[in-house]
């Protein structure tokens, strides 16, 4: 899995490209929209859009921590995570990054960040814990409120952006595309981990989503054990380490069978 061919080394830069300018695109022609002319039919497709292009976003600093993006350069790799955590939701990539390695060196175990701690098992308890007491804590609130009021005051009052635009095709997204990578990407693959068998180092579980099914859900993040396994492999290639430990599941039952 670790073999990268030529094709290989630039298909990351361009899909991070291409889902950094569909954010981009999309969120100027959302934030200019005259709502007074749609119908809750029409926002509401357009709000779910916005937010699988936000959780897209991630996905490219998710990459980019794995040094996925821009194999050829670390340097431009932590760069175009840089941008798109900025983009995202003006988190720290630094602290982020720090966090996710420590929670792929200990998953599901008490040193991991992302771990429930056995007591916020709940879907909502979890989320909370996991928002505030691992990634964004107190001082991080406040910068990020500062942040946010900063770039809200400046579209709203600086570019007359309608308050509803903001908060349905910015804000909304952003808390959505949140709840979509914890419920997909960490509460489904590792709420379980106290009761792994011992060969399962991952503590982790993967989806059984069909491929279209798992891109649209998260970007196939929920092919969970193979990303763990396979840490280096783009987004994009886990459906294929997917099927790969399938086939060989089935195999390896065919030959004991018979």
């Amino acid at each position: 899995m670790q073999n990268k061919s030529r094709s290989d080394l630039w298909t990351g830069p361009l899909v991070a490209a291409v889902i950094i300018s569909l954010w981009v695109s999309s969120l100027v022609i959302s934030l200019s929209a005259d709502l007074t002319q749609w119908t809750l039919l029409s926002i509401v497709p357009a709000v779910l859009g916005r937010t699988f292009i936000q959780t897209g976003l991630f996905i490219v600093v998710h990459d980019a921590i794995h040094g996925s993006v821009f194999p050829k350069s670390r340097l431009w790799n932590h760069r175009i995570g840089n941008l798109a955590i900025t983009l995202y939701g003006f988190l720290p990539y630094e602290k982020l990054a720090l966090n996710h390695w420590k929670h792929h060196r200990s998953p599901g175990q008490p040193d991991d960040p992302d771990f429930h701690d056995g007591v916020h098992r709940g879907f909502l308890a979890w989320y909370i814990k996991f928002m505030t007491d691992e990634y964004v804590d107190a001082e991080l609130r406040r910068k990020l409120l500062l942040y946010m009021a900063i770039a809200f005051v400046s579209l709203r009052f600086g570019l007359q952006v309608s308050g509803l635009n903001l908060f349905l095709f910015w804000l909304l997204p952003l808390i959505l595309s949140s709840l979509q990578l914890f419920y997909f990407g960490t509460y489904l693959p590792h709420r379980s981990s106290n009761n792994y068998d011992s060969h399962n180092s991952h503590n982790a579980v993967s989806s059984n989503f069909p491929t279209i099914v798992s891109f649209f859900t998260c970007y196939h993040f929920g092919y969970h054990w193979e990303h763990h396994e396979y840490p280096d492999i783009a987004w994009y290639k886990l459906p294929q380490a997917h099927h790969s430990r399938q086939h060989q599941a089935k195999a390896a039952i065919a030959n004991s069978a018979s």
